[in-house]
């Protein structure tokens, strides 16, 4: 993928003992190539998630309930109408269920999305389902092929049967995180406090999943700690390495394979120098290079893992994987340094030059192209990473 020249963004390193002194600026990680706003007749209103694949963009606009596609990444252009519009039936309107009732063809506040360029899943996080579309969609509002979490196409209940109902294997409750990965499924179950495995990506509706990792069985929900209390996003590394963004605690949890989740608690923590511990920040004033506010997402990278600091309006950047609980990360993209938060004088007058509040990240490792959901600026941003 071609890139055209572009501002570099400057970069600052805090490295060493958690809370020292700034130490002197790193050359640029990243340059920043477009900021893209979507449809010109209706742009973006709070994109929560993007994903590149095979040369294509997807983006989730939450808060207008719908799932946009674009064939060829727009790169050079601040708007340019998708191919593809799901969730609505008529490309301006933007309703909950497209003003109607849940079916195959609606959504309502969709979030996580995943492709690989053939399949598309989307996490339907207000209709407690996930969507899949097992072959790339082509028409405006297409119909998914496959449900999650409900029985069928027309139910949009949390486990299925209500508020205060027991989940299940089959059920979810505000799903907000997708992942495949060597054809299995990953659910970020959020509402549940889990996240659930089907070991390979479901071909009928309703189908249970195959593992649950955070709760001992699959009819369980309470609060432990110890697990992921509010999990957003899930991944996996090419290595199997899980990262699970658990935004109410303010952390990453890490394990060093999916597998392990299955019996032992995280084996390393961004954000939290233990698994008791969940101040925002961890309870300072102000952000350094260890800490997290209301994180939403992360992307492996390379030997390392990119960190949506999403309070902070920063992407945190750790080269290689943590191995200690509460490692400072290595550079940032958003903020001049690593202590300079969401509301300060840059800010005062608008926050069109800086990232504010981005939920979600993707990165295209060959091409090093980055693409940001700035949900607060209502847009995404691209970058191409210089590491």
């Amino acid at each position: 993928m071609d890139m055209h020249p572009a501002t570099a963004i400057n970069i600052s390193l805090k490295k060493g003992v958690p809370g020292a002194a700034a130490a002197a600026a790193l050359p640029a990680v990243a340059r920043e190539l477009d900021i893209f706003q979507g449809d010109a007749g209706n742009p973006f209103l709070a994109p929560r998630g993007v994903c590149i694949a095979a040369g294509m963009l997807f983006v989730s606009d939450t808060g207008q309930n719908r799932v946009f596609i674009w064939k060829k990444i727009p790169l050079g252009q601040t708007y340019a109408a998708p191919d593809v519009v799901l969730g609505q039936q008529e490309l301006q309107h933007t309703g909950r269920n497209a003003g109607s009732e849940v079916s195959a063809s609606t959504l309502m506040y969709p979030s996580g999305i995943w492709s690989d360029g053939e399949r598309l899943v989307v996490a339907d996080a207000w209709n407690h389902r996930v969507l899949i579309w097992h072959s790339m969609p082509e028409q405006h509002g297409q119909a998914a092929d496959v449900v999650l979490g409900q029985p069928d196409f027309s139910g949009s209940q949390p486990n299925v049967h209500g508020i205060g109902a027991t989940p299940s294997a089959r059920s979810l409750y505000w799903p907000y995180g997708v992942y495949v990965h060597d054809n299995s499924l990953f659910v970020a179950d959020t509402g549940n406090r889990r996240v659930l495995v089907y070991n390979t990506l479901p071909v009928e509706n309703g189908q249970p999943a195959d593992h649950v990792l955070g709760k001992p069985s699959f009819d369980e929900r309470d609060y432990e700690g110890e697990d992921a209390v509010w999990p957003y996003a899930v991944s996996i590394s090419k290595e199997g390495r899980l990262a699970i963004t658990d935004t109410q605690y303010y952390r990453v949890l890490l394990w060093n394979h999916w597998r392990d989740a299955l019996q032992e608690k995280a084996a390393v923590i961004i954000g939290q120098p233990d698994l008791e511990s969940n101040g925002q920040n961890q309870f300072g004033l102000f952000p350094q290079a260890h800490t997290l506010s209301w994180c939403y997402d992360h992307f492996f990278y390379r030997q390392g893992i990119w960190v949506a600091d999403t309070g902070n309006s920063r992407l945190l950047w750790f080269q290689q994987h943590p191995r200690a609980h509460g490692e400072a990360a290595d550079n940032l993209i958003g903020k001049s340094n690593f202590t300079t938060g969401s509301e300060n004088a840059n800010t005062i007058f608008g926050t069109e030059n800086d990232l504010y509040w981005p939920f979600s990240l993707c990165i295209d490792e060959t091409s090093r192209l980055l693409a940001v959901a700035d949900t607060g600026n209502h847009r995404i941003r691209f970058y191409e990473l210089l590491i």
